[in-house]
């Protein structure tokens, strides 16, 4: 059975995003050496993402095509007019059924790209299998949770923690 990864970046005071849901702070934090924070490791393990509508639409925002083209992408949306475009498919099924039935297919990893909303289905379903994790040296103090407030009791163990000399956190999380 194929796992589902959220590999995201998260202000030290818990925030994905802004309170306008932007990420461009991301951009300002200093990184000399370039560092990908595992980024590249996790990103040849998947050759699909989930995400939001709401992080769909930032996605294309960026300055930049589209950054995962050579991946199968599904975008969860309550809009029943959006079925896909060049880059996604978008879902307005059940997610959680969908996520099951993803899951079971072949193929490699599955990265949860978010938002809030979408982590907090997939968490309460218990459908993560890993979370990576990797906390920024900000604090935004306002902004979009991690997980939405009506997140369930979950326990993970800690698998693995990687401190940066940029001051960020990584920590990698398992079932």
């Amino acid at each position: 059975m194929r796992k589902i990864k959220l590999y995201i970046a998260v202000s030290i005071d818990g925030f994905i995003a802004d309170k306008n849901g932007r990420v461009e702070w991301l951009e300002n934090l200093p990184n000399p050496d370039f560092l990908d924070y595992g980024y590249f490791d996790m990103y040849n393990s998947i050759d699909t993402t989930l995400m939001g509508n709401i992080t769909y639409q930032q996605v294309l925002g960026f300055d930049m095509p589209f950054p995962y083209s050579d991946k199968t992408n599904f975008v969860f949306t309550r809009n029943q007019s959006l079925t896909e475009d060049e880059n996604v498919t978008f879902v307005n099924d059940n997610i959680i059924d969908f996520v099951k039935k993803l899951k079971s297919k072949k193929g490699k990893s599955i990265w949860l790209i978010g938002g809030g909303q979408v982590n907090s289905i997939l968490l309460n379903a218990n459908l993560i299998d890993e979370m990576i994790v990797s906390y920024m040296p900000i604090v935004l103090g306002d902004g979009i949770p991690l997980f939405s407030s009506n997140t369930q009791l979950k326990s993970f163990r800690l698998l693995k923690s990687e401190t940066f000399s940029t001051g960020v956190v990584s920590l990698t999380y398992v079932k």
